[in-house]
């Protein structure tokens, strides 16, 4: 399975109303690729299904969306999953859920 397939796969299991960030997809790929699985998700061709609009920062702060640093059309796609945002702009640690690793 290639590397992006894994991304993917990974990105797939965060639940609505929650995210998870770019870190942790590649600590759940058993490599330190942080970058890399940001790269993978700027391209994802399956999205909605692949929700790529679910992984963020570990700051907690949005990130890109689609390949832009424009990150109002994600940020509307989570508050209306139910994602809560912090009077920063950053999402809640509420919200945020851990990967598997297996």
């Amino acid at each position: 399975m290639s590397f992006a397939s894994r991304v993917y796969e990974v990105a797939s299991t965060i639940p609505p109303g929650k995210v998870s960030t770019y870190g942790a997809v590649a600590k759940a790929l058993d490599c330190k690729a942080y970058q890399a699985v940001g790269v993978v998700l700027s391209k994802n061709p399956f999205a909605p299904k692949v929700p790529c609009h679910r992984v963020i920062r570990s700051d907690r702060s949005l990130g890109g969306f689609m390949g832009s640093s424009d990150n109002t059309k994600k940020r509307t796609l989570l508050e209306s999953e139910g994602v809560v945002f912090e009077s920063d702009g950053r999402v809640s640690s509420l919200c945020v859920v851990t990967l598997s690793t297996e």
